[in-house]
Order: structure tokens, then C-alpha cells, then sequence
């Protein structure tokens, strides 16, 4: 571990009655005094899925009253179109083209990395490509002025026995999935605590099982198989609440990096029975598609995310309990826009709203179905209730934002600006010059974003003919019209900030080859 990380009080809020007859002394914090960060992460939450922003089909009544009590964000960006290189701009503070971690990078050379039963075996096949020892993380940054810092949930950005280990890269505590694979299923055989294995009561269902050939896929018996002892979202929420608990008094920052919706389809059954009511029959998802089969796909999803809320309003709950929410902030968010695969049915919730989620648009690509994703802010002390924002924001923002929250030095280079002074209703807020993606996979792409422009570029890795796509989001959000013949001064912008502000990629698998030859508008 390099020198940087080795260098490396909270008051309580509020008023808390302690019973008809006694009460203890209101717990005051001072307006300097640092906030409690809770920073939750869904996983390929489209940018509707939630009732806040439109959703009609997914009841989520904990998340929309924080958008009532906060502020919600309409132009909140993913640093990357899929689940690894968001996670490492976030917490990094870099775009893609400064970023390290590009794209999902699985690790291949070890081994048989996709084997679920060899994975059990042996642990050196688990994860995905690490970090460099020398990357200085959020965590990293909050730790040096007194935050106790826990992550909960899906890593992806290391393996085990790597330095690129949750508590290698800044945070004191971690619970969960270390390997983004293992995270294909609810009922894994193990996760891990801290850098050790924590073995569950679940037996050996391998992620992308299907039905027994002769099954009955209308008989919800033959899919028992698939919903095992220890589910993981409960497991993990205990964690969530005991690090509270623990750090209650001082100030912490906990990254809920929830693995859900990300399929496959698996959800407490009080919640799939309450959506079945509510849907009525549909017919069985087979897992053609990959992951697991379920009796009720869309019961199935939408039970997953209510679960989710369901356990945010407990989590709120809990501050509220401890006398501590009025001082902290919580951002909820998702990684990426909506699935396609796995059962996951982005035309049936209409999970992108106003925007296309589908195959192509949705994730894994630079549209604004695929990287648009809700983000809303809570922080009862600070941020003016039933506010909205249609700043452009992303991810990579959080470094700085975090930095002039909890008054660390910002001495690290980053691509992102502060939000405070949005969070504050002030009118000093930086803007953007621009943002910046690319995506070495599926074809190849780059895409930014200069005020209402939006450039994308696609097959710029493929046989076929590299793309130039040049929208007006103002006046064309759902990005139907090309208009990059009439606008050649915005493409030569566009080119000449993708030459300035690009590295060349340190791993080769995240080459794009027009970029990297800087020929963007060939």
C-alpha cells in the first residue's frame, strides 16, 4: 500500500423524545460540523423506474419521499454505460478518458473466471481486474478527515488476495460481493466480510441454470430450486444497519452499493405475491435470455425494487431513531440505465421513460437510456425540500462534491465539479464545459455532451462503419434526429476536446482504435 493511504465527531441532530415523561437534552450539530454521507447505488435502475420520476407500475413510496423531502436531479448522468467503469469513475473522480477501469474487465488469463462451481473452489478465479495499487479513492479522501468509511454490496473493481481489495482502497469496513459474477445470483455459496469468505446456508445453483428439460414451466414448484436460505439484500442490510449503529457518533460514509435490480429474478415472495395480485398471470421467463427462469418475471423485478425501498424507509427510520438524520446527506442513484436481459423487461415498465431502455439504447450504450439515470439528494439540514435540479451532473462529480461537503482538501486532479452549492440553492454552481464517455465495447463508443449537444460515435472497434450522431437534446431528447451534416463546428469541437482531454488506455482490451489514432470524425 502506498504512503498516501498509510497518512491517510460527530454530534447527533435533532431533538429525540425519549419516552411521555422523559427526554433527554436536543442534540445539536453546528453548521461547520461534518455530514454523515449515504451514498446509494442501485444497479441498473432505469431513470423511471421509480415513482418520482414517472414510474406507474413499480410502487417505490420511500425513495419518492425523499425526493419530497430533497432535491431531485433531471440531468444525472452514469459515468459509464455498464456496471465496473461507473463504479470506478465514481469513485475515482475521472472520466473515461482519464479512467483506468474502461470497461468490464473479467480477468480471463486466470482461468475458467465464468465457472461458478471452480470459482467456489478456488478464490484466485473470483473478481475482476484490479485498480492500480496507487488509486486514491473517495473513501480514501474521507478517511483523512475523520470519516469512518463501509461499503455494502457489489464491488467489481479488484479480486481477492489483490491489492485492489475494499479495504485496500480506503474503506474501514466491506460486506458483499467482491466479483460481479458471483453477484448473478441472490443465493451465492459465500460473500465476503472485510477480506475473508463468509460461508451461507445455500446450496450449489450456478447462475444461468435453466429448467429441468421435462418441467412444467407453468408450475411454480419446479422453481424452488432458485429461491435458497440466505438471500444477500438481507444479509447486507443487516450490515448497513449495525455500521450505523456502530458509527453513530462520529461522522461516516457508507457507500450502499445494493446489487439489486440487477437480475437474475429473485425477491422475497411477500413481495412477488403482492405484485402478482397486482399483475395478474403472465407467462414464465425461461432464462433464454441468461441468468435464472422465474414463474413471474415482472412480478419478480418490480418485487426487487419495492424490497429495495422498503428498506431504504427502514434505514431513514433508523437515523431518524438515532437522532442523526437531520445531518446526513443521502444521494440515491443508480450505476447504469435499465437491462435487457435476464427477464428484465424495460418495454413493459417503460423503465427509461422518456427515453428508449431497449437493446441499443439502454445499457451497455451512450444513449440517454443506457447513461440518464435518477439521482436524488436528501439532507434535511441543508438541502430545501420538494426542490429539483436540471443542472447536468455525473458520477465522476461526487469526488469534488464530497470535497467541499467534508472540507478535505481537494489536492487530486479531478473530472468532475462540486454539486454543493446546487445541493444549497445557490446560484454559483460551476457548470460543465462538457461531459465525456467512451466504451470500448459493443462495437466501440464515444459519446459527449456540450450544454444541450450530444455527440455519439458507435462501431468504432467493428468491421463496420463508424457512426457520427449529433443530437439536440433541448429540442430532441430522445435523440431521434441526426443532424451532424449541418453542425460540423460542433463535431470539430467535440473532436479537438476528445483529443485533449484523452489517455490513451494503460489496458489494451479497452483500446478503441479511432480514438487511439485520433481520428474520431474519419
Amino acid at each position: 500500500m502506498n504512503i498516501v493511504k498509510l497518512t491517510l465527531s460527530l454530534l447527533t441532530a435533532g431533538t429525540f423524545l425519549l419516552g411521555c415523561k422523559e427526554s433527554q437534552k436536543s442534540k445539536e450539530f453546528k453548521s461547520d460540523q461534518k455530514p454523515n454521507i449515504i451514498y446509494i447505488l442501485a444497479d441498473d435502475l432505469g431513470y423511471a423506474e421509480l415513482g418520482a420520476y414517472g414510474q406507474q407500475k413499480i410502487e417505490t413510496p420511500n425513495i419518492d419521499a425523499l425526493a419530497k423531502s430533497g432535491m431531485l436531479f433531471t440531468q444525472h448522468y452514469s459515468s459509464a454505460p455498464v456496471c465496473a467503469p461507473a463504479r470506478h469513475m465514481l469513485l475515482t473522480g475521472k472520466h473515461a478518458g482519464h479512467a483506468y477501469i474502461r470497461s468490464n474487465s473479467e480477468w480471463k488469463e486466470r482461468g475458467d473466471v465464468w465457472n461458478y462451481v471452480a470459482m467456489a473452489k478456488d478464490s484466485t478465479l473470483e473478481g475482476q481486474g484490479p485498480m492500480p495499487a496507487s488509486t486514491i479513492t473517495i473513501a480514501d479522501r474521507l478517511k483523512e478527515v475523520g470519516y469512518t468509511t463501509g461499503i455494502v454490496g457489489k464491488w467489481g473493481l479488484g479480486a481477492p488476495h489483490t491489492h485492489s481489495v475494499p479495504n485496500d482502497m480506503g474503506f474501514d469496513f466491506f460486506y458483499g460481493y467482491n466479483c460481479q459474477r458471483q453477484a448473478h445470483t441472490y443465493y451465492p455459496l459465500h460473500l465476503y466480510k472485510n477480506r475473508n469468505r463468509v460461508y451461507l446456508k445455500n446450496d450449489t445453483v450456478a447462475p444461468h441454470t435453466l429448467l429441468p428439460k421435462d418441467a412444467d414451466p407453468y408450475d411454480l414448484k419446479n422453481y424452488a430450486n432458485f429461491t435458497l436460505t440466505d438471500y444477500t439484500p438481507d444479509l447486507m442490510f443487516n450490515e448497513i444497519t449495525h455500521f450505523v449503529e456502530s458509527n453513530k457518533e462520529k461522522p461516516f460514509f457508507m457507500y450502499w452499493a445494493t446489487p439489486i435490480p440487477h437480475v437474475a429474478l429473485q425477491a422475497p415472495q411477500r413481495w412477488v405475491d403482492y405484485y402478482i395480485n397486482k399483475f395478474g398471470d403472465e407467462e414464465p421467463y425461461l432464462a433464454n435470455d441468461g441468468y435464472l427462469p422465474h414463474r413471474n418475471p415482472h412480478a419478480a423485478y418490480a418485487a426487487m425494487v419495492s424490497y429495495l425501498d422498503e428498506n431504504i424507509g427502514k434505514l431513514v427510520q433508523q437515523l431518524k431513531d438515532e437522532n442523526i438524520y437531520n445531518n446526513t446527506l443521502i444521494i440515491f442513484t443508480s450505476d447504469n440505465g435499465p437491462s435487457y436481459a435476464g427477464g428484465a423487461d424495460p418495454v413493459y415498465f417503460d423503465s427509461a421513460k422518456p427515453f428508449n431502455g431497449q437493446y441499443g439504447k439502454g445499457k451497455g450504450f451512450l444513449y440517454e437510456g443506457g447513461i440518464r439515470v435518477p439521482m436524488i439528494a436528501t439532507w434535511p439540514a441543508k438541502i430545501k425540500p420538494n426542490s429539483k435540479s436540471d443542472k447536468i451532473s455525473v458520477h465522476y462529480d461526487m469526488l469534488a462534491t464530497f470535497a467541499d461537503i467534508a472540507k478535505y482538501p481537494n489536492l487530486l486532479e479531478t473530472d468532475g465539479i462540486s454539486l454543493l452549492p446546487t445541493f444549497l440553492s445557490e446560484e454559483k454552481q460551476n457548470e460543465h464545459e462538457f461531459l465525456y464517455w467512451e466504451f470500448p465495447s459493443y462495437g466501440g463508443q464515444a459519446a459527449m455532451r456540450i450544454g444541450d449537444w450530444k455527440i455519439v460515435r458507435q462501431n468504432l472497434n467493428s468491421k463496420e462503419k463508424a457512426t457520427i450522431e449529433l443530437y439536440n437534446l433541448k429540442d430532441d431528447p430522445l435523440e431521434q434526429l441526426n443532424i451532424a451534416n449541418k453542425h460540423p463546428e460542433v463535431l470539430k469541437k467535440a473532436s479537438e476536446i476528445f483529443l485533449k482531454e484523452r489517455d490513451k488506455p494503460e489496458i489494451n482490451s479497452f483500446a478503441i482504435p479511432l480514438l487511439d489514432n485520433g481520428l474520431l470524425n474519419e
